[in-house]
């Protein structure tokens, strides 16, 4: 594993040579820079009382890109070297043409250091990892007779990024990542259900990897199989919902956040298309994007663009206020960049995309909220969810949820999902809890094919009218 730093403009191409190239590209362009990536990523999967995989990926690279008004001219290579790069700039000129724009000015520069520089992967002996997994698998199956499979994996990540920019402006960050992840099935009776815990962020596996921690996830993974071991199938119909605190907050990130990103909204794709300024929620209702919390798992320093993150209030007491927005979105919208342009890999242009979204409380105790819920469903687990961008329609799985009467929290049920748009959701919102909490850090969020963390959260939340898919009358 390679320990030394990431230093392009030392090691692989001199770096007055890359901003010539850079320069030559941009030539009466609006924007662009060169973006040059080294990442480095281990996987460990233990199942069954046997290591199942384990994997060990390097890649390095960079991505060029020239951009004139709305059209993007991009190239990448995993060769960093002067040949590569002149036959990227002639890719990338493509969208210039002849020209006639004028350079955007630079972000701005900032010494925010979210997270360490350390890498994970090489923090840890793997040999420990190895032992780790396996303690997991024996502890879990010492709880209860009725567990019949387990399935622990550690992965860790470590990415550095140098971004130079045509005034000769570079910048530099280094992204950590850890994440442990705990399956169950428990079988009783002849029927098998699973329960699973988890998460990480940008931090060593030190963490991660203490007893006290993954025997907590073990505990939670064993609980959620038991409880679906009772459940009864879901009613089907409209009823009231209330969602719980954290993790659920990924239907916010999906029915609502994709909404509010600058591109489907310049399109006007977006169903909170010119909707700036007008009531698009509940009152109460304040929903932000913040990528500056120390060590989550959607957080960044900077963005993939070398724009700082930001804490970015995207709805104000039910009121729209902003959009979250790369610089190319930004400019031809007339605003300033959020620092959300983000991209998977070197491979991938940046495009406007969420960090950590959240929802914050209210002043109502939870129990109230629920006791508050007189014939509806409680969920406080999702699985998977769809979502269509321009009418915000979404459909989410419920990995956890109970059936409510009165008040009263019955029986589990299994087989829930929630179906609505997140325009007619947001309007709905009847109360929010005074809990708000972030998930644990385990969400990835695709785009366009591209896949990058993000962190999501919310406190509990009722929500009337939506469309409840069950098995049951």
């Amino acid at each position: 594993m390679t320990t030394n730093r990431f230093r392009p403009f030392e090691d692989t191409i001199d770096r007055q040579t890359a901003l010539k190239h850079l320069r030559v590209a941009t030539e009466g362009a609006d924007d662009g820079e060169l973006f040059l990536e080294r990442r480095s990523a281990e996987s460990l999967v233990f199942d069954d009382g046997r290591v199942r995989s384990a994997s060990y990926d390097a890649s390095e690279g960079f991505g060029l890109r020239a951009v004139s008004g709305d059209v993007t001219g991009y190239a990448h290579s995993t060769d960093i070297s002067d040949a590569a790069l002149k036959r990227a700039v002639a890719t990338a000129r493509l969208a210039v043409g002849d020209g006639g724009g004028s350079l955007a000015l630079p972000p701005a520069s900032t010494n925010s250091k979210l997270y360490t520089d350390a890498d994970p992967i090489a923090g840890m002996p793997f040999a420990t990892k190895i032992d780790t997994l396996r303690e997991i698998d024996a502890f879990a199956r010492s709880l209860d007779p009725r567990i019949v499979q387990v399935t622990a994996s550690i992965a860790a990540s470590h990415q550095e990024v140098v971004i130079l920019r045509p005034d000769g402006q570079d910048v530099q960050d280094t992204r950590p990542m850890t994440r442990l992840n705990v399956s169950v099935i428990a079988e009783q009776n002849g029927r098998r259900e699973q329960g699973s815990a988890g998460g990480g962020g940008r931090f060593a596996l030190d963490t991660l990897m203490e007893p006290a921690h993954w025997q907590s996830k073990v505990r939670e993974a064993l609980r959620i199989a038991l409880v679906n071991l009772q459940a009864k199938p879901a009613p089907a119909g409209v009823m009231d919902v209330v969602l719980g605190p954290g993790w659920p907050g990924i239907l916010l990130h999906e029915a609502i956040g994709h909404g509010l990103e600058g591109d489907f909204n310049r399109k006007g794709t977006s169903a909170f298309a010119g909707l700036m300024g007008q009531r698009i929620a509940a009152p109460g209702v304040t929903v932000l994007d913040d990528g500056t919390i120390p060590d989550r798992r959607g957080s960044i320093s900077v963005d993939d663009e070398g724009t700082p993150s930001g804490k970015n209030t995207l709805i104000e007491d039910g009121i729209l206020v902003g959009y979250m927005q790369d610089r190319q979105n930004a400019r031809l919208m007339g605003v300033e960049a959020t620092g959300n342009g983000r991209r998977e890999s070197y491979a991938h242009a940046p495009m406007p995309r969420m960090t950590n979204t959240y929802m914050l409380g209210g002043e109502t105790a939870p129990e109230d909220i629920v006791a508050d819920l007189k014939d509806g469903i409680y969920a406080v687990g999702f699985g998977g969810g769809q979502v269509d961008i321009t009418n915000g329609k979404f459909v989410f799985s419920c990995t956890e949820a109970y059936r409510v009467k009165n008040g009263k929290v019955g029986a589990p049920v299994t087989g829930a999902t929630l179906i609505g748009d997140g325009a007619t959701a947001l309007e709905h919102i009847r109360a929010l809890g005074n809990d708000m909490a972030l998930d644990p850090g385990m969400g990835n969020c695709g785009k366009q094919g591209q896949w990058v963390p993000v962190g999501v959260g919310q406190p509990t939340v009722m929500i009337s009218g939506l469309t409840v898919g069950g098995s049951a009358a």
